[in-house]
């Protein structure tokens, strides 16, 4: 059974920073992108960042852009964001995704949206204030 478990989140002050990570077990094609969404109070859910299993290219909202970065290791199943330079519009939940997909992020393809993602964690609430 497909299962994905975020950690990492919690209160930092503005300009701080955090690094979430959530590893992905019982995936049972080899190719899959996993990817980062985040949903603040009275806000629809949104993409951070995502990142292919084939060739490690990713994708970020232009609103983290430059700030956050993601990674994956293929070894653990885990996939990390890296998260600096924290505002106070960064305050959310944080959820991990994964879906089955064997391409790129190259070229403006891949899925970004929440409805293209089948597997979710439980998310992990991230808060950034003085």
């Amino acid at each position: 059974q497909e299962q994905l478990v975020e950690s990492g989140g919690g209160l930092v002050q503005p300009g701080g920073s955090l690094r979430l990570s959530c590893i992905a077990s019982g995936l049972t094609r080899d190719y899959y992108v996993l990817g980062w969404f985040r949903q603040a109070p009275g806000k629809e859910r949104e993409m951070v960042s995502c990142i292919s299993g084939v060739d490690g290219s990713t994708v970020y909202a232009d609103a983290v852009k430059g700030r956050f970065t993601i990674s994956r290791d293929n070894a653990k199943n885990t996939v990390y964001l890296q998260m600096n330079s924290l505002r106070p519009e960064d305050t959310a939940v944080y959820y991990c995704a994964a879906t089955y997909y064997s391409g790129s992020y190259v070229f403006g393809l891949g899925p970004r949206q929440p409805s293209e993602y089948e597997y979710w964690g439980q998310g992990t609430q991230v808060t950034v204030s003085s």
